[in-house]
């Protein structure tokens, strides 16, 4: 299976600087493809379950597709609109084990601001 998020100026409810998914919940295996609609966005993972090897972001304005085969939770961002909010999570086999590793994510560096809020508010609704 594949989920498509569109990278985004702004989304239908208004947000701005955002991915057209805040979460989107995946099995083993599957694959997620991130298409920029608008210029200047990318994909940065910041985080993932144990033993998983954080990929170099993605070029700025390229789709991308990451297939995922380690269940847990994954937390990445538009590298320019991190501290804007633009966030996501993938969840993959419904596997929330390492929640609270992703909820004291606290970069700040790379982070910060709304996009710390966002990403702890995200992880809450798991």
């Amino acid at each position: 299976k594949e989920v498509v998020i569109d990278m985004l100026n702004k989304r239908e409810d208004g947000q701005r600087m955002v991915y057209s998914q805040d979460v989107v919940k995946i099995e083993v295996g599957d694959s997620v493809t991130w298409v920029p609609k608008d210029p200047g966005h990318n994909v940065e993972f910041l985080a993932g379950p144990e033993g998983y090897e954080i990929p170099p972001r993605s070029f700025m304005n390229r789709k991308v597709t990451m297939t995922f085969e380690t269940p847990g939770i994954y937390l990445y961002v538009c590298t320019p609109h991190a501290m804007m909010g633009m966030v996501g999570l993938v969840v993959v086999g419904d596997d929330t084990s390492n929640k609270e590793a992703i909820a004291n994510y606290d970069d700040k560096s790379t982070l910060g601001g709304k996009g710390l809020r966002k990403a702890k508010k995200l992880v809450g609704g798991l």
